[in-house]
């Protein structure tokens, strides 16, 4: 039975795990490490939340919460869920338990980015209420 969580403590997620989903989502890893998973944790602002099975990690997102003028807003990253585990379901309540967390917060706006390449992903989140928003998107690299 697939179990879905926020992580509190780093006691229970391996950081070797977290680089292993990492690297399927992403050619762009370096490493992860036990420092980086405990300032996630303790960053008041960010939430990973994991899916596992007999505590074995198999998925994962972040949340990340901030204020602005325009008012709250949550935003979902790294959304990421094993090979061996796809196409089961897991990313759709994962992403539902994430949305519960965002409304348990009252945070009135939850957005998320996601390459047109992962067609499953651009799929699945209209699915559960997301609308596409017509905007270009920036970074810069430091």
């Amino acid at each position: 039975m697939i179990k879905f969580s926020e992580v509190l403590h780093s006691s229970g997620v391996d950081p070797k795990e977290i680089m292993s989903l990492l690297q399927q989502l992403t050619d762009n890893v370096g490493t992860f490490t036990q420092k980086e998973l405990d300032d996630i944790i303790a960053d008041p602002n960010s939430c990973l939340v994991v899916a596992t099975i007999d505590n074995k990690l198999i998925g994962m997102l972040t949340i990340g919460c901030y204020k602005s003028p325009t008012g709250a807003k949550a935003w979902i990253e790294d959304v990421v869920v094993d090979e061996s585990h796809r196409g089961k379901g897991t990313a759709k309540k994962m992403v539902e338990y994430a949305i519960e967390l965002v409304r348990q917060k009252n945070i009135p706006l939850l957005q998320l980015t996601s390459n047109p390449k992962r067609v499953a992903a651009n799929h699945l989140y209209p699915t559960l209420g997301f609308k596409r928003k017509e905007t270009n998107v920036y970074n810069m690299k430091f």
